[in-house]
């Protein structure tokens, strides 16, 4: 029988990858609407700031979660990730610090400066958006900074936000009506193709980047077993493509669907990424039970994570459930 040694690393590199699974397909829809926001009028600006209003500070929570496990758990691998992303960590978190004065001083600042701090929300959602696709990049090469390191890095920091502009106009389906949930079907339709051209690129570019991922994904008998994921990712991306383009899908509200799909395209890629990256947490430099505390810190985390972990899935599905329906323009009466 395996020993508490073994399965609670296990345990913390799951709900690591499901804590920032979740956070890119929650907050990706709000950092998409942002990076839409200067497409739309001002009256429409306002009703995507209420669409992602009620929920973007809950969506960040699974970020400090995902980060919080990897300090606590695995501080050798913290140590490692940090100090090799230290500057695109850094721009991250002043493009999400900007979208939190912007979010607020967009209205508080008067009618004067609307415009300013709108653009600059834009701007602080692009700037947290590519620099979490550099990182990404970065980390599928093993941190190694040289030159192929860098060129995957830059193609990741271009192609997340792509996925992102797609979640938020995926969300608007779900959120808006009228002339905006027109606009969001048009936004949706001209990002579906390039989102989809990054993610092949990403496909062939991959194993060419990583010996060890081409490995393990191209070896008999692991490239059988495989092959549901890019057939299933495959079929998830005809079907958003088939929902943006459908009047009586779209009109008769379905629009989630495109929602659903982008999900699932989600959860396929990091299915992937957690096989090609196992069992390192830092590919080829270390393994998650190199990295990770003593057993004995392990276990007092634990019983804390499985508290804590349930209680923010909760109080997230609690907040969805509130603020569901259709957004409406804003009040700060």
């Amino acid at each position: 029988m395996m020993d508490l040694g073994y399965w609670l690393p296990l345990f913390f590199a799951g709900a690591m990858g499901l804590a920032l699974l979740i956070y890119v397909i929650l907050d990706g829809y709000d950092l998409g609407i942002g990076m839409l926001l200067p497409f739309a009028s001002d009256d429409e600006k306002d009703v995507m700031v209420a669409a992602i209003g009620p929920f973007w500070d809950a969506n960040e929570t699974w970020i400090v979660l995902g980060v919080g496990i990897l300090l606590i758990a695995f501080p050798q691998a913290h140590s490692i990730v940090l100090t090799s992303l230290y500057l695109p960590v850094t721009l991250m978190l002043m493009g999400l610090i900007l979208r939190g004065v912007s979010f607020d001083f967009r209205v508080k600042a008067g009618d004067k400066h609307k415009a300013k701090w709108n653009r600059l929300f834009a701007f602080g959602s692009l700037v947290a958006s590519v620099c979490q696709g550099w990182m990404l990049g970065a980390f599928v090469t093993g941190l190694t900074g040289d030159a192929t390191s860098t060129l995957f890095a830059a193609l990741i920091a271009v192609a997340l936000p792509s996925l992102y502009i797609m979640l938020g106009a995926a969300w608007l389906l779900i959120k808006t009506e009228g002339e905006l949930f027109n606009k969001a079907v048009r936004w949706g339709r001209m990002a579906v193709w390039p989102m989809g051209g990054f993610l092949l690129l990403i496909s062939i570019a991959t194993p060419l980047v990583s010996s060890a991922i081409a490995d393990k994904w191209f070896t008999l008998p692991n490239a059988i077993g495989l092959m549901p994921i890019p057939l299933a990712t495959a079929l998830a991306y005809a079907g958003l493509i088939w929902v943006f383009n459908s009047k009586q899908i779209l009109h008769n509200g379905y629009g989630w669907l495109a929602f659903v799909a982008l999900m699932v395209v989600c959860v396929l890629a990091s299915i992937g990424l957690a096989y090609s990256l196992f069992p390192d947490i830092v590919l080829g430099r270390i393994s998650i039970w190199e990295a990770a505390s003593a057993t004995e810190s392990l276990l007092f985390t634990f019983w804390g994570a499985i508290i804590a972990l349930p209680m923010i899935l909760g109080y997230t599905i609690f907040i969805y459930r509130v603020f569901r329906g259709k957004a409406t323009h804003l009040s700060y009466e």
